[in-house]
Protein backbone atom coordinates (compact mmCIF):
# COMPACT_ATOMS: atom_id res chain seq x y z
CA UNK A 1 0.00 0.00 0.00
CA UNK A 2 1.33 3.36 -0.82
CA UNK A 3 1.13 6.68 0.50
CA UNK A 4 -1.44 8.15 -2.28
CA UNK A 5 -3.70 5.30 -1.76
CA UNK A 6 -4.09 6.61 2.07
CA UNK A 7 -3.60 10.61 1.97
CA UNK A 8 -6.23 13.10 2.10
CA UNK A 9 -6.52 14.97 -1.19
CA UNK A 10 -7.48 17.77 -2.28
CA UNK A 11 -5.66 19.61 0.99
CA UNK A 12 -7.06 22.14 3.17
CA UNK A 13 -4.38 24.93 3.11
CA UNK A 14 -3.86 28.24 4.24
CA UNK A 15 -1.20 30.78 3.36
CA UNK A 16 1.14 32.50 5.77
CA UNK A 17 -1.17 35.74 6.15
CA UNK A 18 -4.11 33.59 7.23
CA UNK A 19 -4.92 34.96 10.90
CA UNK A 20 -4.68 32.25 13.74
CA UNK A 21 -7.98 33.22 14.31
CA UNK A 22 -9.31 32.00 10.74
CA UNK A 23 -6.89 29.44 10.61
CA UNK A 24 -8.61 28.04 13.68
CA UNK A 25 -11.66 28.08 12.36
CA UNK A 26 -10.85 26.73 9.17
CA UNK A 27 -9.57 23.44 11.66
CA UNK A 28 -12.87 23.41 13.48
CA UNK A 29 -15.19 23.58 10.72
CA UNK A 30 -13.06 20.82 8.73
CA UNK A 31 -12.39 18.82 11.79
CA UNK A 32 -9.08 18.57 11.61
CA UNK A 33 -5.52 19.20 12.91
CA UNK A 34 -3.08 20.12 10.17
CA UNK A 35 -2.86 22.97 7.58
CA UNK A 36 -0.17 23.28 5.29
CA UNK A 37 0.95 26.79 3.99
CA UNK A 38 1.10 27.72 0.76
CA UNK A 39 2.69 30.93 -0.62
CA UNK A 40 2.32 30.83 -4.76
CA UNK A 41 1.63 27.62 -5.32
CA UNK A 42 4.64 26.23 -2.83
CA UNK A 43 4.47 24.37 0.39
CA UNK A 44 6.14 26.97 3.07
CA UNK A 45 5.63 25.82 6.27
CA UNK A 46 2.55 23.33 8.67
CA UNK A 47 0.38 24.40 11.57
CA UNK A 48 -1.08 22.37 14.04
CA UNK A 49 -4.17 22.94 16.26
CA UNK A 50 -1.58 23.07 19.14
CA UNK A 51 0.34 25.61 17.61
CA UNK A 52 -2.52 27.85 17.44
CA UNK A 53 -3.67 27.76 21.05
CA UNK A 54 -0.64 27.76 22.39
CA UNK A 55 0.76 30.83 20.86
CA UNK A 56 -2.76 32.52 22.17
CA UNK A 57 -2.69 31.05 25.32
CA UNK A 58 -1.49 33.04 28.48
CA UNK A 59 0.86 29.93 28.95
CA UNK A 60 3.37 30.89 26.11
CA UNK A 61 5.82 33.31 27.39
CA UNK A 62 4.88 35.71 24.55
CA UNK A 63 1.80 35.12 23.27
CA UNK A 64 0.52 36.78 20.18
CA UNK A 65 -2.76 38.37 19.18
CA UNK A 66 -5.39 35.91 17.29
CA UNK A 67 -5.27 38.29 14.29
CA UNK A 68 -1.61 37.72 13.90
CA UNK A 69 -0.83 35.59 10.72
CA UNK A 70 0.07 32.04 11.10
CA UNK A 71 3.37 32.42 9.59
CA UNK A 72 4.69 33.63 13.33
CA UNK A 73 3.53 30.62 14.36
CA UNK A 74 3.69 27.67 11.59
CA UNK A 75 6.80 25.23 11.53
CA UNK A 76 8.84 26.35 8.66
CA UNK A 77 11.36 23.19 8.26
CA UNK A 78 8.48 20.81 6.89
CA UNK A 79 9.22 17.38 6.77
CA UNK A 80 7.59 15.49 3.39
CA UNK A 81 6.61 12.53 1.73
CA UNK A 82 5.91 11.39 -1.91
CA UNK A 83 2.80 9.53 -3.28
CA UNK A 84 4.64 6.26 -4.45
CA UNK A 85 6.13 5.86 -0.98
CA UNK A 86 4.83 2.63 0.91
CA UNK A 87 3.34 3.51 4.26
CA UNK A 88 5.08 2.19 6.35
CA UNK A 89 7.63 4.40 5.47
CA UNK A 90 5.27 7.37 6.63
CA UNK A 91 4.71 6.06 9.96
CA UNK A 92 8.25 5.29 10.35
CA UNK A 93 8.75 8.79 9.62
CA UNK A 94 5.84 9.92 11.85
CA UNK A 95 7.51 7.59 14.84
CA UNK A 96 10.59 8.89 14.47
CA UNK A 97 9.82 12.80 14.08
CA UNK A 98 7.24 12.78 16.79
CA UNK A 99 4.98 14.36 14.30
CA UNK A 100 0.63 13.49 13.48
CA UNK A 101 1.15 14.37 9.78
CA UNK A 102 3.86 14.38 6.41
CA UNK A 103 2.59 17.09 3.87
CA UNK A 104 3.12 14.52 0.44
CA UNK A 105 4.25 16.38 -2.46
CA UNK A 106 5.52 15.47 -5.74
CA UNK A 107 8.14 17.60 -7.22
CA UNK A 108 7.01 20.91 -6.05
CA UNK A 109 3.20 20.54 -6.02
CA UNK A 110 1.43 19.73 -2.46
CA UNK A 111 -0.94 16.49 -3.53
CA UNK A 112 -2.28 15.21 -0.45
CA UNK A 113 -1.62 14.99 3.19
CA UNK A 114 -1.24 11.62 5.24
CA UNK A 115 -1.90 11.80 9.97
CA UNK A 116 -1.39 9.05 12.48
CA UNK A 117 -5.13 8.87 11.50
CA UNK A 118 -5.10 8.03 7.66
CA UNK A 119 -2.10 5.16 8.63
CA UNK A 120 -4.54 3.62 11.60
CA UNK A 121 -6.96 3.21 8.92
CA UNK A 122 -4.44 1.84 6.28
CA UNK A 123 -4.08 -0.89 9.14
CA UNK A 124 -7.89 -1.90 9.61
CA UNK A 125 -7.65 -2.22 6.24
CA UNK A 126 -4.19 -4.47 5.98
CA UNK A 127 -5.35 -6.78 8.29
CA UNK A 128 -9.01 -7.49 6.78
CA UNK A 129 -10.90 -6.35 9.74
CA UNK A 130 -13.73 -4.75 7.75
CA UNK A 131 -14.97 -8.35 6.90
CA UNK A 132 -16.53 -11.26 8.73
CA UNK A 133 -13.05 -13.64 10.01
CA UNK A 134 -11.21 -14.40 12.67
CA UNK A 135 -7.52 -14.06 14.01
CA UNK A 136 -5.15 -17.36 14.12
CA UNK A 137 -1.80 -16.38 15.74
CA UNK A 138 1.36 -19.16 15.02
CA UNK A 139 5.02 -19.24 16.34
CA UNK A 140 7.15 -20.21 13.93
CA UNK A 141 11.14 -21.49 13.33
CA UNK A 142 11.91 -18.87 11.04
CA UNK A 143 13.29 -21.44 8.21
CA UNK A 144 12.34 -21.14 4.51
CA UNK A 145 9.28 -23.36 4.04
CA UNK A 146 7.43 -22.59 7.41
CA UNK A 147 5.07 -20.04 6.60
CA UNK A 148 4.47 -22.26 3.32
CA UNK A 149 3.63 -25.18 4.91
CA UNK A 150 0.87 -23.24 7.27
CA UNK A 151 -0.80 -20.91 4.86
CA UNK A 152 -1.05 -24.34 2.32
CA UNK A 153 -2.52 -26.08 5.86
CA UNK A 154 -4.89 -23.77 5.63
CA UNK A 155 -6.28 -23.73 2.33
CA UNK A 156 -6.41 -27.44 2.43
CA UNK A 157 -8.41 -26.81 5.27
CA UNK A 158 -10.90 -24.64 2.76
CA UNK A 159 -10.39 -21.23 3.99
CA UNK A 160 -9.04 -18.16 2.40
CA UNK A 161 -6.71 -15.55 4.13
CA UNK A 162 -7.56 -12.49 4.36
CA UNK A 163 -4.14 -10.65 5.51
CA UNK A 164 -0.47 -12.08 6.67
CA UNK A 165 1.34 -10.25 9.14
CA UNK A 166 4.88 -11.00 10.74
CA UNK A 167 7.23 -10.29 13.12
CA UNK A 168 10.01 -11.44 14.86
CA UNK A 169 9.35 -12.36 18.75
CA UNK A 170 12.72 -11.50 19.89
CA UNK A 171 11.78 -7.80 18.78
CA UNK A 172 9.10 -7.75 21.75
CA UNK A 173 9.98 -8.35 25.86
CA UNK A 174 8.12 -10.25 28.28
CA UNK A 175 7.65 -13.67 28.02
CA UNK A 176 7.43 -13.74 24.34
CA UNK A 177 10.56 -13.13 23.60
CA UNK A 178 13.32 -14.99 21.91
CA UNK A 179 15.62 -16.68 25.06
CA UNK A 180 19.62 -16.72 24.65
CA UNK A 181 20.32 -19.58 22.20
CA UNK A 182 17.26 -20.34 21.01
CA UNK A 183 16.46 -20.52 17.34
CA UNK A 184 14.79 -16.94 16.15
CA UNK A 185 11.30 -17.65 16.00
CA UNK A 186 8.55 -15.98 13.75
CA UNK A 187 4.94 -14.66 14.83
CA UNK A 188 2.82 -15.13 12.25
CA UNK A 189 -1.36 -13.13 12.46
CA UNK A 190 -3.95 -14.48 10.03
CA UNK A 191 -6.70 -13.10 9.23
CA UNK A 192 -9.14 -16.18 8.08
CA UNK A 193 -12.53 -16.22 6.60
CA UNK A 194 -14.49 -18.42 8.89
CA UNK A 195 -16.10 -17.38 12.62
CA UNK A 196 -14.97 -21.14 14.15
CA UNK A 197 -11.02 -20.80 13.88
CA UNK A 198 -10.85 -22.87 16.98
CA UNK A 199 -11.92 -26.08 15.10
CA UNK A 200 -8.55 -25.39 12.90
CA UNK A 201 -6.46 -23.96 15.88
CA UNK A 202 -6.96 -27.57 17.37
CA UNK A 203 -6.27 -29.08 13.93
CA UNK A 204 -3.20 -27.42 13.71
CA UNK A 205 -1.64 -28.22 17.12
CA UNK A 206 -2.13 -31.89 16.28
CA UNK A 207 -0.52 -31.68 13.77
CA UNK A 208 2.56 -29.89 15.50
CA UNK A 209 2.24 -26.07 15.16
CA UNK A 210 2.62 -23.89 17.80
CA UNK A 211 -0.52 -22.23 18.19
CA UNK A 212 -0.59 -18.98 20.25
CA UNK A 213 -4.13 -17.43 19.20
CA UNK A 214 -7.01 -18.93 20.32
CA UNK A 215 -6.37 -19.99 23.17
CA UNK A 216 -6.94 -23.76 24.53
CA UNK A 217 -9.82 -24.04 26.61
CA UNK A 218 -9.36 -25.09 29.75
CA UNK A 219 -10.03 -28.84 30.59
Amino acid sequence: MLVQDVMQHPVITVSSDTSIAEAYRIMHDRRIRHLPVVDDGRLTGVVTDRDLRYSTSRLHPSPVESQTGVDRVMTKSVITIGPLDPVEEAARLLRARRIGSLPVVDGDDLVGIVTVTNLLDAIIDLTGLKKPGSRLAVSLVDEAGQLAKLTTRVAEAGLDIRSVLTYYEDEFSGPEAETEGSEPRLRVILRVDTLNVRALAEELREEGFDVIWPITKPA
